[in-house]
C-alpha cells in the first residue's frame, strides 16, 4: 500500500481538484507552535479551508514542542495527511474525508533551532499559533535566551519574537499576532505577560519590551472540537478504505466553535466566516466561554459521577441508557440552561449540539477520564448553576444537588494510595484521582457514616463546609445541607440506581 505524501496525492485526486495541487506552492504566512493531532484537525484544517477558497493562500509550518515528535513524520509525508470527520448531524451520520495541504513542513527546535529563528526573518510569516498544552503557558525560571531551544514554550515564543525584533531593526510593520490555543483564561493576556517578563530578566532592550507590547497583537481565544486522533482500533479498515498508508491520519467529531477575541480587522485577515466557518470574532468572549464551561463541561461534571456510580463506562452509553440518558437531558434542559442569564436561542443552540455531541457514535470518552479532579470542575463548572438557580427560582435544582451528593460519594470506603485514592462502586473497584488533600478530607469524612440519616447529615455538613474545596462554605446555602444529606443516605441505603430512578420520573 502507498504512503501518502504530494506524489501519491497526484495520482488520487481528480483533475478537477487542481487548488489541492496548486496549494503546495503558496508561501508560509503561520508559524505554529504544536504539531499534534488538535491543531492539525482544527487550525491547519480551517487554513485549508481558506487556501480552496483563495481566502489566504499561505502555509503553515510546524514546529514540535518537545523533544520527541512529529516534525520527522510530517517531512516525510510532505505535510499531508487525512482528516477524517465524523458525528451526527441532525440525527443522521455525516463523514467528511480530506486531505489536508495547508502544512508546509515541521520543524524540531531540538535538533535545528536555527530553522525555527529562520522563520522569524520571513516577513510573509505574520501569524503565530500555538497549542502546548495548558501546562505550556507558565514561567520557567531556568530559562535563558542563549538555549537551543529554551525550554518553555513562552521562552521559545520570546527568543523567536527577539530574534524578528533584531532582524527587522525593530520596524513596527512586522509585529506578529500571536493566536494561543492553550485552554487556559485569558490565554493570551497570559502569554503576553509571560514574555514580557522573560524579556525584563533576560535583560533585552526596553525597545523590544516596547515593540512586543504595542506592535504585536496577543488575542484570547476559546477552542471547542473532540480530536479523536490516529484511530488506532480501526485503522486497517480505513486505509483499505482511503487506499494508501497514512502515518498521520487523524480523526475528530464533526463540531467547531473558535472563539477568538481582538481587533475586528483581524477577521479580514483570516476571513474564517467567509468560509462556513463556526469562527467567531468578538470582543468580549466571556458570554462564549460561560455557554461552554456551563453546558458542555457541566453537563459532563453533574452527569458522570452519577453514570459512573450507576455502573456505566462511556459517555454514549450514558446517553443511551434510559435512565442516565433521562438524568443528563434534564440536567441540561431543566436547570443549567435556566440557570445562566444570556440570549436563551444562543443557549438553547449550543445545548442542542451538545447533546447530539455526546450521542456521537465514533467517539469513545471515558467516564472514568472525565471523573479527574471532579472536585474542583465542579466548582467552576456546576457550582455556579447551582446558585444562580437558587437565586432566580427561589428553590434548588435537584438534579444539580443529586450530582454533587452523588460526587461526595465517590469518596465514600476509598482507601488512599499514593496520590490517588482506591475507591468502590457496585461494579468493582477503581482509582479516582484528584487532588490529594481533597481526597484525604473526603475519605476521613466518610468515617463519620455509620448507616444511619444523623450520620449522613454529618458527612454532609463536613464536606459542604470546606471553603478550600468550594470556595465558599456551602452549608449558607439554605435547604442545600438537608437536601444533599438526604441523597446521601438514600444513595448509601438505597443504591445509586434506584436512587437516580426516582428523581427523573
Amino acid at each position: 500500500m502507498n504512503q501518502l505524501n504530494a506524489t501519491t496525492l497526484k495520482s488520487l485526486i481528480p483533475p478537477s481538484d487542481l487548488e489541492v495541487v496548486a496549494a503546495n506552492n503558496l508561501p508560509e504566512r503561520v508559524i505554529q507552535f504544536g504539531e499534534g493531532n488538535f491543531l492539525r484537525a482544527f487550525v491547519d484544517w480551517m487554513i485549508h479551508r481558506l487556501n480552496k477558497q483563495g481566502l489566504f493562500n499561505g502555509k503553515v509550518v510546524l514546529v514540535q514542542p518537545i523533544a520527541e515528535g512529529l516534525a520527522d513524520k510530517i517531512n516525510e509525508q510532505d505535510g499531508l495527511y487525512t482528516l477524517l470527520l465524523r458525528g451526527l448531524q441532525d440525527g443522521k451520520i455525516v463523514e467528511q474525508k480530506e486531505v489536508i495541504t495547508s502544512v508546509s513542513r515541521g520543524i524540531n527546535p531540538y535538533t535545528d533551532w536555527t530553522a525555527c529563528l529562520q522563520c522569524a526573518e520571513n516577513p510573509d510569516i505574520e501569524f503565530v499559533v500555538s497549542n502546548t498544552t495548558e501546562a505550556g503557558i507558565t514561567y520557567d525560571p531556568a530559562d535563558r535566551l542563549d538555549n537551543t531551544p529554551p525550554v518553555s514554550f513562552p521562552g521559545k515564543l520570546t527568543a523567536y519574537l527577539y530574534h524578528r525584533f533584531q532582524h527587522f531593526k525593530g520596524d513596527t510593520a512586522k509585529g506578529m499576532v500571536i493566536i494561543p490555543c492553550e485552554l487556559i483564561e485569558r490565554n493570551g493576556e497570559q502569554l503576553q505577560a509571560l514574555v514580557l517578563r522573560l524579556a525584563r530578566e533576560w535583560g533585552l532592550p526596553a525597545a523590544f519590551g516596547e515593540w512586543v507590547a504595542k506592535h504585536n497583537t496577543f488575542v484570547n481565544t476559546l477552542v471547542d472540537r473532540v480530536v479523536t486522533g490516529y484511530p488506532r482500533d480501526e485503522v486497517q479498515e480505513l486505509e483499505q478504505y482511503l487506499g494508501y498508508h497514512d502515518g498521520l491520519l487523524n480523526t475528530g467529531e464533526l463540531f467547531h466553535l473558535w472563539v477568538i477575541e481582538g481587533p475586528e480587522e483581524l477577521a479580514e485577515r483570516l476571513p474564517f466566516a467567509q468560509t462556513g466557518l463556526n469562527v467567531i470574532w468578538t470582543t468580549d468572549m466571556s458570554p462564549y466561554r460561560t455557554r461552554k464551561v456551563r453546558i458542555l463541561n457541566g453537563a459532563h461534571t453533574s452527569s458522570v459521577p452519577v453514570a459512573y456510580l450507576y455502573g456505566l463506562e462511556t459517555v454514549k452509553e450514558m446517553m443511551d441508557h434510559p435512565v442516565m440518558g433521562k438524568f443528563i437531558r434534564q440536567v441540561i434542559w431543566e436547570e443549567i440552561v435556566p440557570s445562566i442569564k444570556l440570549d436563551r436561542d444562543m443557549l438553547s443552540d449550543f445545548a442542542k449540539s451538545v447533546i447530539e455531541r455526546f450521542e456521537n457514535p465514533f467517539i469513545k470518552h471515558y467516564l472514568l477520564s472525565i471523573l479527574l479532579n471532579s472536585s474542583s470542575k465542579f466548582k467552576t463548572r456546576n457550582l455556579p448553576s447551582l446558585l444562580e438557580y437558587y437565586q432566580l427560582n427561589g428553590t434548588l435544582p435537584e438534579r444539580l444537588v443529586f450530582s454533587l451528593a452523588a460526587l461526595i460519594t465517590v469518596y465514600k470506603n476509598g482507601i488512599i494510595e499514593g496520590a490517588a485514592m482506591k475507591a468502590q462502586r457496585t461494579a468493582g473497584e477503581f482509582i479516582m484521582k484528584d487532588d490529594l488533600s481533597t481526597l484525604e478530607f473526603c475519605a476521613g469524612a466518610w468515617k463519620a457514616y455509620d448507616g444511619s440519616a444523623q450520620s449522613a447529615a454529618k458527612v454532609a455538613y463536613t464536606v459542604l463546609g470546606n471553603t478550600g474545596i468550594w470556595g465558599t462554605d456551602l452549608n449558607t446555602v439554605p435547604g442545600l445541607t438537608s437536601m444533599v444529606t438526604a441523597y446521601l443516605y438514600d444513595i448509601c441505603e438505597h443504591g445509586i440506581q434506584d436512587t437516580v430512578a426516582k428523581l427523573v420520573e
